[in-house]
């Protein structure tokens, strides 16, 4: 399978704003059914917590954030000097 890439002066489908807002929504509308489903279906929790609704959205989002702050906070730390590779 072949990438087809675009032709000179015409934009790629992801720089129109139309469509950006067009995935957002979408993304949004999905994230937004799986939460709801969480009315239609019995859970069983194994702890307290996880039985709360929408608790896995919650829960996936702020470890998200969590894995990016981390991430932030190791770059502090292992981060080299610009000019690291430079001969002297």
């Amino acid at each position: 399978m072949s990438v087809q890439e675009p032709k000179s002066g015409e934009d790629h489908w992801l720089d129109r704003p139309k469509n950006i807002r067009l995935l957002i929504v979408v993304g949004l509308a999905v994230l937004a059914l799986g939460v709801l489903a969480g009315l239609f279906y019995e859970d069983h929790p194994h702890f307290g917590v996880d039985g709360w609704f929408g608790f896995y959205a919650w829960y996936g989002f702020l470890t998200c954030v969590a894995m990016v702050l981390g991430a932030k906070l190791l770059g502090l730390w292992v981060k080299r000097p610009d000019d690291y590779y430079d001969d002297e």
